[in-house]
Order: C-alpha cells, then sequence, then structure tokens
C-alpha cells in the first residue's frame, strides 16, 4: 500500500508541474466523476464547462480552492482553501464574492455579516440546485437561525411560505439592505405592496395606521386571528377607537347571543366592525368618509 501512494505521489508531481493552474483532471484522479458528490458539482453552475464564467471553466476546481500544488503532490496536506471553519472567515467569504459582488453590495454590514456567517452557511456550492434550492429549503435555512419565528409560521393564517417560489426572501434580502430587517422595499409598507398592490391607494378617505404602517394591524410572521390581524376585532379598532359609546363601547363576552340576547351584538359577530365599515384599507367612494363602502 505504501509503495502504491508513493507511485501515485509521484505520478502527480509529474503531471503537475511547479506554478502550474488548478485544472479538474488531476482532481478526479481520487474525487471520480462517477461519485455522487462529483457527479452533482458536474451538473451544478459552479461545474458547468459549457458556462465561460463558472469557476470549473475557468480554472477547474482550482478556481474556487486555489491551485492546491502540497495537496495534489500528497493527498493528506489540504487544498489551498478547504471552506472549513478553521479557515479565516474572511478569506472564505471574499473568495465568493470575487464573482457574486454584485448580488452581495451590501453583505458588509449586513446582520449575517455581522454574526460572522460564511456563504456556505447558508449555501451550497456543489449541488446542482445552488444557489436557490426548493422554497421549502430555503425556508428551513432561514428557521435553523431565526427558531423563534417557527411558531409564529405555523399559526393558523400566516403567509403560505415554502410553497411554489414564496420563500423568506421574498420579503428580506438575506445579504443585506438599508432597510431594518433587511427588507427588500424602503419601508415596511413598500415591502407588503410588492404583493398586495391593490392596498396602496392613493384613496380618498384613508385609513390612518394603514397609511403609516401594515404592522399596527397585521402580523406578518402569523397570527391565531383571520387577516393576520394582532388582535381580534372589535377589541383592535379600540385600540385606537377610544371615543365614548359607539364605536367604542368596551365589548365583551357579554354580548356574545345566549339566553339573554339570542342575536348577540352586531359589534362581535359576523365580520364584527367590518359588518357596517369594510373599506378598512381606505374608500373613494364619496359617502366613505367613515369607511362605510
Amino acid at each position: 500500500m505504501a509503495i502504491r501512494r508513493c507511485a501515485f505521489s509521484l505520478a502527480l508531481m509529474l503531471l503537475i508541474p511547479d506554478g502550474a493552474p488548478g485544472v479538474e483532471e488531476p482532481c478526479l484522479l481520487c474525487h471520480r466523476a462517477e461519485e455522487p458528490a462529483q457527479q452533482a458539482l458536474l451538473a451544478s453552475p459552479h461545474g458547468s464547462l459549457a458556462h465561460p464564467r463558472s469557476p470549473m471553466a475557468v480554472g477547474g476546481c482550482g478556481g474556487c480552492h486555489g491551485e492546491s500544488l502540497a495537496h495534489l503532490r500528497r493527498p493528506t496536506e489540504s487544498p489551498d482553501l478547504a471552506f472549513s471553519a478553521t479557515e479565516a472567515l474572511a478569506r472564505r467569504n471574499e473568495r465568493c464574492l470575487e464573482c457574486h459582488r454584485d448580488a452581495a453590495l451590501h453583505w458588509p454590514a449586513s446582520a449575517h455579516a455581522r454574526a460572522e456567517l460564511a456563504c456556505h452557511d447558508c449555501h451550497s456550492a456543489h449541488e446542482p440546485s445552488f444557489p436557490r434550492p426548493s422554497a421549502d429549503i430555503r425556508v428551513e435555512a432561514c428557521l435553523g437561525c431565526h427558531v423563534e419565528l417557527r411558531g409564529a409560521l405555523a399559526r393558523p393564517f400566516n403567509h403560505p411560505l415554502g410553497t411554489g417560489d414564496f420563500d423568506c426572501s421574498a420579503c428580506h434580502d438575506p445579504h443585506g439592505a438599508f432597510e431594518r430587517a433587511a427588507l427588500r422595499e424602503v419601508g415596511r409598507n413598500e415591502t407588503c405592496y410588492r404583493c398586495h398592490a391593490d392596498l396602496r391607494g392613493p384613496f380618498l378617505w384613508e385609513h390612518r395606521p394603514v397609511r403609516e404602517n401594515c404592522g399596527d394591524c397585521h402580523a406578518a410572521h402569523g397570527s391565531i386571528h383571520p387577516g393576520m390581524l394582532t388582535a381580534r376585532a372589535p377589541f383592535l379598532c379600540q385600540f385606537c377607537h377610544l371615543a365614548q359609546f359607539h364605536p367604542s363601547t368596551l365589548y365583551s363576552g357579554t354580548g356574545l347571543p345566549g339566553e339573554s340576547r339570542p342575536s348577540g351584538s352586531a359589534f362581535l359577530l359576523g365580520q364584527n366592525c367590518m359588518n357596517c365599515h369594510p373599506a378598512v384599507h381606505g374608500s373613494n367612494h364619496p359617502s366613505g368618509a367613515r369607511l362605510t363602502r
């Protein structure tokens, strides 16, 4: 066995003179192309020989891992860059940013960069689905760290994350943004309007909380109340509408149907406040000053 290893090392030394560029053929002497991991790499954008800018087309495996001449001569030596946790974080990320800097313009100031995450903590560069696996896998990747949101996303009323092509990045840019929480748009409302454009307005009669912040009434990651409301109406409405008598007499369970009141209160049943004020996001009707139409 020792003689075989020496012969193999000698063959590599003859194949790879000093200063030779890192190419894929010597790597495949050990990392055989028929192995599942290598088949996945060769089917990925990084391993494509047809794309003129792919690392494999430009410099073979050395396009990402460096020339690694010591490793090629003695396989027990590590490549120049193995993307392991023992290597400098900045060096690992900089190798990725050499090609992907346009996709990570705000990365240096992002929360993920401050948390000292490496690109390969979230991305698997050898996978055929790189950089976007299925939506459910992308959501699970985020929830691996943001565990506090897993419960919210499991509530009865939530955004359909993980279905179709909809994932956390629909609202947040994981590589960083100017906005708080790395929102893709300037302000929470503009982010919501990316999908809910019909609620943008302008309206003749505006509902002030709608204009100021969608989050005043809606829980973006999930809620136990219909419409992802932060509280059930009419109680949600009464956080702001505190005038005496209607519309803000304090309602409670005493207004529900029962022996003493078979019909119940119209302010607690059906659509509660929206039984009369359905245009809660705003109205363009000439008579809609109270959002009644």
